[in-house]
C-alpha cells in the first residue's frame, strides 16, 4: 500500500505531464495486447473476449481523463488497464510457446 500511495502521490503532482505520458504508455501496451491475441488464433470465441477486454480496458483509462474525472479514479483506471492488458500479454505468450 506504500508504494500504490507514493505513485499516486507523484502522479498528483505532476498530473499533467503524466497524463501524456500515460496515453501513450497505456497504449503501446493495449496494442501489443492486442496484437498477440490475434497472433494467437487457437479459439475464435475466446480471442474476441480478450479482444475486447483489452479495447474495453483501454478506452476506459481514455475515458476517465476526457471526462475530467478525480486523479484518483484516473490513476486506479491507468493500473486496471495496465494490469489487464499484461496479463492478457502474458497469456497470449505463454500460449504461442
Amino acid at each position: 500500500m506504500e508504494l500504490y500511495n507514493k505513485l499516486y502521490t507523484d502522479f498528483r503532482q505532476n498530473y499533467t505531464m503524466n497524463i501524456a505520458l500515460t496515453i501513450i504508455l497505456q497504449s503501446c501496451i493495449g496494442s501489443i495486447a492486442a496484437m498477440y491475441i490475434l497472433m494467437n488464433s487457437t479459439q475464435e470465441s475466446f480471442q474476441i473476449v480478450q479482444l475486447s477486454l483489452c479495447v474495453i480496458v483501454s478506452m476506459l483509462y481514455n475515458a476517465t481523463i476526457f471526462a475530467q474525472l478525480k486523479t484518483k479514479t484516473v490513476f486506479n483506471a491507468l493500473i486496471l488497464s495496465l494490469v489487464v492488458n499484461v496479463a492478457l500479454i502474458i497469456v497470449n505468450v505463454a500460449q504461442l510457446m
